[in-house]
């Protein structure tokens, strides 16, 4: 977690805010309220993506091929894809576990990320075979999900490096067939 303590220090030593301080308290809470409407995010024209990148961060809709047979899905789901498909991919949908277990499996992956800019080209160097052999990835393991091109319905709202840490403490899952309690409480007998 410390990477992402860093990042947010460093973010608010450049606004000239000091830790701790209603100020920094202010600003992030801006920050998150910037990113936490699900219309604004998707009109952000800019950011829409009509495919993925594998290691890189996604906003999308999706309606899943077999929802009837699931316990629940996430409508909204925030994805890293891990492995393309002709018709589809395999992704993280961090959604899946509690926000301080995301930042946690995001610092577990910080090792493997392409640089430490957090800019355009940054993206986590992962695949399903790393996670599998990966012993402190625990929480990725319910998080591992496949997604059909053919039941996405929206772009792909691409998030930049450097707003990974704001994005995955957001409130945006959208479970169908579940609260949003039972779906961590379930992820969590998983590791």
């Amino acid at each position: 977690m410390a990477y992402l303590l860093d990042r947010i220090q460093a973010s608010l030593a450049k606004e000239g805010l000091k830790p701790r301080t209603n100020a920094a308290r202010a600003w992030i809470r801006s920050k998150v309220k910037d990113l936490n409407s699900k219309t604004a995010l998707m009109r952000a024209q800019e950011r829409m993506r009509t495919n993925t990148i594998i290691g890189k961060m996604y906003f999308f809709y999706y309606d899943p091929k077999t929802k009837d047979s699931l316990p629940y899905y996430d409508r909204f789901p925030l994805v890293i894809p891990i492995e393309q498909y002709s018709d589809g991919f395999l992704g993280l949908n961090l959604h899946y576990i509690h926000p301080k277990q995301r930042i946690v499996l995001l610092d577990k992956l910080s090792n493997t990320l392409s640089n430490k800019r957090y800019d355009e080209r940054t993206k986590l160097r992962i695949n399903y075979q790393f996670l599998k052999a990966a012993s402190t990835a625990f929480e990725a393991m319910p998080c591992i999900k496949r997604y059909f091109f053919t039941n996405i319905d929206s772009r792909f709202l691409e998030i930049s490096a450097n707003e990974w840490d704001i994005a995955v403490m957001l409130p945006m899952e959208t479970f169908v067939g579940a609260s949003t309690n039972k779906v961590y409480a379930e992820s969590r007998k998983k590791f």
